[in-house]
């Protein structure tokens, strides 16, 4: 296993983190996990009060002998904005209390989603306030944030200074968050990219199309290699549910040198077949369509069209256009049927795209269920 340092924190971390979201069949699963994550020298774990038992699974398994001491394994835990500093003062006793544990070497504020969130994070009597109380007690060492918000948000809360790290999400097939990570690393600030196998992609269950176009190479193993290869990035999440589903993804823990030629001759043959297959009604993701009147997310809405259309990844495009109306701000938009030929996007956009048109296409090919957050 690799680690690199974790910004200003100077922890170091290794380059792959264990996510608990998912280990809730049970407190022994949970162990049985985390046992595993340790034994394969992952040496960061995450969880968040909003994943069900997941802080009260993860303090029964550090209970145990995990041959380990504490201070050499580094816990974040995730708690979200609120505007009441003694709400938030109150939660994070109630996290320590569940973890069994007399300090947290990262609190996370999770989902700082909108503008409304960030007022909060910055308002004299908000959940800050009681962050930095418990900073300056001994009871949180290190400060950061996530964000499911846009881009504009996301800088906004680097540019405050408040924070030591950041949640992000940032893949090879999403790649809007660029400038978050430059402004990142300028400011010193540790990385974590959150979910790189399930939200970059369902990258463990790939299409054939997609399977082909990585060949020699797995879909999920050129993402964590695109990461793993970017020296600004410290750490990647693995959602593993049980110790077998670590395999898959640690065998490229000790990968992190650049990205070789080969690898590279993928990445390029991936564009190439994206250009050619979309042709002209490639969304180029500039985000000059926005805003919406009717609230549509048409550059994340065409996103998912680029992906179905050019690499077969119908299926996760399926899973992520279902959440639109269902999963609030955590992923903001309407569906694309709500799209009423105002036409007001297609002078701003600079490709010329028939957006109305593209739309009715999208939702055609990815109406389904509706789906919600797991944990919502």
């Amino acid at each position: 296993m690799h680690y690199r340092r974790f910004g200003k924190t100077n922890l170091q971390l290794s380059v792959f983190s264990l996510g608990m979201m998912r280990c809730l069949s049970s407190p022994g699963q949970a162990q049985a996990t985390l046992q595993a994550a340790i034994n394969r020298g992952i040496n960061h774990i995450e969880t968040a009060r909003g994943y069900g038992r997941s802080e009260e699974y993860l303090g029964a398994a550090l209970k145990a002998n995990l041959g380990v001491s504490r201070e050499k394994l580094y816990i974040t835990t995730k708690l979200p904005p609120v505007c009441d500093r003694l709400v938030m003062s109150q939660w994070i006793h109630e996290s320590l209390e569940r973890l069994g544990v007399n300090y947290l070497d990262c609190l996370a504020i999770h989902g700082i989603n909108t503008w409304e969130h960030l007022e909060w994070v910055l308002s004299d009597n908000g959940c800050m306030v009681a962050v930095q109380e418990a900073v300056a007690s001994g009871l949180i060492h290190h400060v950061g944030f996530s964000s499911h918000g846009s881009l504009e948000l996301i800088l906004a809360a680097i540019e405050s200074d408040l924070f030591d790290f950041v949640n992000l999400h940032y893949y090879l097939f999403f790649q809007r968050h660029a400038p978050a990570i430059a402004l990142a690393a300028q400011k010193d600030l540790g990385i974590f990219i959150i979910s790189p196998a399930d939200k970059g992609g369902k990258l463990y269950t790939p299409s054939p199309t997609l399977a082909q176009l990585c060949e020699p190479y797995s879909p999920l193993e050129i993402n964590y290699r695109f990461l793993l290869s970017d020296p600004r990035i410290t750490t990647l999440s693995v959602g593993a549910a049980q110790p077998e589903e670590l395999e898959l993804p640690l065998q490229v823990k000790d990968r992190t040198f650049p990205l070789t030629s080969a690898e590279n001759q993928v990445l390029q043959q991936l564009d190439e077949h994206l250009n050619q297959t979309l042709a002209t009604d490639l969304c180029s993701q500039c985000y000059a369509c926005l805003p919406c009147p009717e609230s549509i997310n048409i550059p994340e809405v065409l996103r998912l069209r680029n992906l179905a259309v050019a690499y077969d990844m119908t299926d996760y495009s399926k899973y992520r256009y279902g959440m639109f109306e269902n999963a609030g701000h955590w992923f903001p938009g309407m569906k694309a049927d709500r799209c009423n030929s105002c036409n007001d996007c297609l002078p701003r956009c600079p490709q010329s795209l028939d957006i109305p048109t593209l739309l009715y296409d999208t939702h055609q090919r990815l109406q389904g269920e509706s789906r919600r957050r797991l944990w919502g």
